[in-house]
């Protein structure tokens, strides 16, 4: 079953030609894919019953992302480009190359026209891929009767038979001059780049001739043939007429936001995208001009020969700055492809704003039923507590706030508790609440409008007594209950000690166990980590010689038993530590991680 945030997109989903990018929990691209409607086919994923491979791979898409094309063959190409660049786990087929044909111009010193499948680390010409093999097959042909360079295998004392044939310059009986070579490249090269109109054109008045003639079969022969060079080199807008390497940058604004996308257009290839959203303050072009400027001045970001950009720039200023060439075409493939970046752009932003719309009217609507099961006004700010520790050892609290049903992970707060030395539930309660509205009254900061412990009536009690008779403060609190198999279950009033049985299926609900799954998280990394320095900390105790300060250093410095066993002795060292104790430590630290693995 896919997740709410993956059925809000597919929603979502334009009925365009484009890519789809596949993504697992930690966002790495996982699958690239190709749909001539983006919409039916990103949508079979979740909707149709699947096996195998398919059905591992639906399994671990966490989220995607697509971009929108002009043609289903602009698509196949950008999804081989991003298969070779990505090498995603589950594209078993076009891994390690596309499947697809290339025209290749070998670099030697007789070179040849040959038929590849894939393209190497060489300073050989290539073109393609082509989708259409038959077509790039027959193409390659064209091009050897009318373009010729060394069919033969070489030097061989006597001309061979394609040389008789006009198909061979001759390499198998003569030296053949660069010159002649590097006339017959250029002229390849020309018709590969998408320059066929005067081949065309010959093709097209021999055809008809044939046709006057009654050679009808000739005259199809020669047509198949032009169609054939149509298949194969018929201009791209995802691959554009030559290698520089540019950047496409164009916008898109609504409702106050602004979307930018970037092109990045290497070896002649769409090799990667980006979108980035803002909120508008300024006018657009100038917010894109100030982007374009940031954007190059990060660190480590290589600036390409050539930047397009909508004619509304200031083209001047940019060119000044960053000292390269920034362009508005007018027509051709170049504007072809700044338009289909604003038209992504424009794609992004509406998918972005109906996923805002939909995420706020889901919460408006929790916190609506929240505030009428707890009979409590409604509010905007939630703030859940939980504690964690080892058998009474190492005892914290967590705190995690949620503004309007959505994270502030900038206001979570932990807490080492420091009045109890055991698993007390309702006095850490107690300490907890205290320390953290003690502080939020004298400190005159916003109160939140519900708050939530992570457990039953103990931890509810505690805290109703602490705000209610030490603090004197009138905030609503509820307990989230879990069931046996630590899910959300049910949230128990305060006023009564009643329970809800909130709608499992409710917004409520889904907002409650959010905020019970994050606090517990929350809570839970803090004690581990907190668990993991004491029981450091103790076993630096039991070295010789190593006292409170030493200690110190070393956790500051390395943290971990693992790190101290990896760092040399004169790493110790240089944090003022003799050699006698460095060594002591390393030793010690290396036999105690033995001591761990046996047991384990």
């Amino acid at each position: 079953m896919a997740s709410e945030h993956i059925e809000n997109k597919l929603a979502l989903l334009p009925n365009e030609p484009g890519s789809y990018q596949m993504k697992d929990k930690n966002g790495k691209i996982i699958y690239v894919g190709k749909a001539k409607n983006l919409r039916n086919r990103v949508r079979s994923y979740f909707k149709l019953e699947h096996t195998g491979k398919t059905a591992e791979l639906v399994k671990n898409i966490a989220d995607f992302d697509f971009i929108v094309t002009n043609s289903d063959k602009e698509a196949f190409l950008l999804e081989i480009t991003l298969i070779q660049k990505w090498q995603p786990y589950y594209n078993i087929r076009l891994k390690r190359g596309t499947g697809y044909p290339y025209i290749k111009i070998s670099n030697e010193q007789n070179p040849q026209l040959i038929l590849v499948s894939e393209v190497k680390k060489d300073d050989a010409f290539y073109f393609g891929p082509y989708p259409n093999v038959y077509a790039a097959q027959e193409t390659l042909h064209f091009l050897q009767k009318v373009y010729p360079l060394r069919r033969c295998n070489g030097y061989q004392g006597r001309p061979c038979l394609y040389y008789h044939m006009g198909q061979c310059l001759g390499a198998c009986f003569r030296e053949v001059p660069q010159s002649e070579y590097e006339a017959e490249i250029k002229k390849i090269k020309s018709f590969l780049n998408g320059n066929t109109s005067a081949i065309k054109q010959k093709l097209t008045a021999k055809m008809e001739t044939a046709a006057a003639n009654l050679a009808f079969e000739q005259a199809a022969d020669i047509r198949d043939q032009i169609q054939f060079i149509d298949a194969t080199v018929e201009k791209q807008k995802i691959i554009s007429q030559d290698a520089t390497p540019r950047d496409i940058f164009n916008y898109y604004v609504k409702d106050g936001w602004l979307s930018i996308q970037i092109f990045f257009i290497r070896q002649a290839r769409l090799m990667k995208r980006e979108k980035r959203f803002f909120t508008l303050v300024d006018d657009p072009t100038e917010e894109l001009v100030s982007f374009i400027l940031q954007f190059y001045n990060r660190k480590n970001t290589k600036l390409p020969n050539e930047i397009l950009v909508p004619a509304t720039i200031d083209h001047n200023l940019l060119e000044q700055i960053l000292q390269v060439h920034v362009k508005t075409p007018q027509r051709g493939a170049k504007r072809e492809l700044l338009d289909l970046a604003e038209k992504n752009a424009q794609i992004a932003l509406d998918e972005k704003l109906r996923l805002m719309l939909l995420s706020d009217q889901k919460t408006t609507g929790a916190m609506q039923e929240l505030s009428k099961a707890l009979d409590i006004p409604l509010g905007h700010r939630i703030e859940a507590f939980d504690h964690s520790h080892t058998q009474g050892v190492d005892i914290v609290s967590a705190m995690v706030v949620f503004d309007d049903g959505l994270p502030e992970k900038k206001l979570y707060r932990k807490y080492k508790l420091k009045t109890i030395n055991h698993a007390d539930e309702a006095a850490a309660t107690r300490e907890v609440i205290r320390r953290r509205y003690t502080r939020l009254l004298k400190e005159k900061a916003q109160l939140p409008d519900l708050i939530l412990v992570d457990g039953g009536e103990i931890q509810l009690d505690a805290a109703k007594d602490v705000l209610e008779n030490e603090l004197r403060l009138n905030i609503p609190v509820a307990a989230m209950v879990k069931n046996e198999h630590h899910k959300t279950a049910d949230l128990i009033k305060a006023t009564g000690d009643e329970h809800l049985n909130l709608n499992p299926k409710s917004q409520s609900f889904m907002l409650l166990q959010r905020i019970q799954d994050e606090v517990h998280r929350f809570a839970i990394t803090f004690h581990r980590q907190l668990h993991g320095k004491n029981t450091l900390a103790s076993r630096l105790d039991s070295i010789q010689g190593v006292g409170p300060k030493t200690r110190q250093k070393l956790l500051r410095q390395f943290g971990s038993l693992k790190k101290i066993n990896q760092a040399t002795i004169e790493e110790i060292e240089a944090l003022g530590i003799s050699n006698k104790t460095a060594n002591l430590v390393k030793v010690s630290i290396a036999a105690a991680l033995r001591a761990n693995e046996l047991k384990k």
